[in-house]
């Protein structure tokens, strides 16, 4: 990892997470446990019991997946600074749900704010649509204008199917009522989909029957401040970084009930100059996107204290 690296952090989403997540370090690092802690306080519940302890059954319930990766990310990146104070991304991004650990690391909203909302925003999108009435299916194998073509085809009365993400080439997250979902899926396989993997989530995130949820995190985010980011932060909706605080407010509005740009996101920040990725926080998602969407970059998971110490090694060798 040498010095001269043009470094984007990047921030996992929702299906990251695991329970036992950022227990170790807290355990090695002060840094960590102070975030885990400022969870609980502004939660007004310990996040990081059901974060280190489980239930597994409770960590995946929306509104709690959501704040316990932002708190796990957070600390991560909270670590890394200590470590590597020196150490400056050229953009920072995340994926759905991770947009809020960038824009918290990049000082546009305070850590406390971001928790609460994503608490309220996991309780929006999945109050937003009745259980069994909605559903999502990863698409495998097909060029994204096929699965939009395909959304496209099915009947309306059905109702809705549209892409939700799209997470790197030949791979396309569709989402919708069941029924024209279904519909889609018979569409994609005849257009020769390699595999159809119905995603274990509990609401049709990111289309238009979000609109409802959208509606009311605006109501959430209008009530706290926004600044002017420390680092450029590449949003999920338009795959280019955002211009302004006002921007930020009414793109996370739109990002909920919009497709996730992720091949766009990670694209635009390649074309101006990122030739590494950091992810930050649980599991390795993104750094196995990054590699699809692009193999003459570097991706690296960070996460565990063995990971960052060895990278802050690599990085002063530089």
């Amino acid at each position: 990892m040498a010095k001269q690296a043009k470094i984007a952090f990047i921030y996992p989403g929702q299906g990251s997470q695991y329970v036992g997540m950022g227990k170790a370090l807290c355990d090695a690092f002060p840094e960590a446990k102070e975030i885990f802690e400022r969870a609980d306080s502004a939660l007004g519940f310990s996040l990081s019991r059901l974060c280190f302890e489980g239930p597994d059954a409770e960590l995946k319930l929306t509104q709690n997946t959501q704040p316990a990766i932002l708190t796990a990310s957070i600390a991560v990146y909270e670590v890394l600074k200590k470590i590597v104070p020196e150490l400056s991304p050229l953009f920072v991004s995340g994926h759905s749900l991770g947009e809020y650990s960038a824009l918290v690391s990049a000082k546009a909203m305070s850590f406390e704010d971001a928790v609460r909302v994503v608490h309220l925003r996991g309780k929006f999108m999945q109050e937003a649509v009745p259980v069994g009435e909605g559903i999502m299916y990863a698409v495998l194998g097909l060029e994204d204008s096929e699965v939009e073509e395909s959304c496209k085809e099915v009947d309306k009365s059905l109702g809705v199917v549209e892409p939700a993400n799209f997470n790197s080439p030949g791979q396309v997250v569709i989402s919708g009522n069941v029924k024209a979902v279904n519909a889609c899926l018979e569409i994609l396989k005849d257009r020769g989909a390699k595999r159809l993997v119905q995603l274990p989530v509990s609401a049709p995130f990111h289309s238009s029957l979000m609109i409802r949820a959208s509606e009311n995190l605006k109501n959430v985010l209008e009530k706290i401040s926004v600044n002017s980011p420390l680092y450029p932060v590449v949003s999920n909706v338009t795959g280019r970084s955002y211009e302004s605080a006002e921007e930020i407010r009414h793109l996370l509005v739109e990002q909920v009930k919009s497709p996730v740009r992720w091949t766009d996101c990670v694209r635009y920040m390649v074309k101006n100059g990122v030739n590494e990725f950091l992810e930050l926080g649980p599991n390795k998602v993104l750094t196995n996107l990054v590699k699809r969407i692009d193999r003459e970059v570097k991706a690296v998971s960070l996460e565990t204290p063995d990971e960052i110490l060895l990278f802050a090694k690599l990085y002063n060798e530089g």
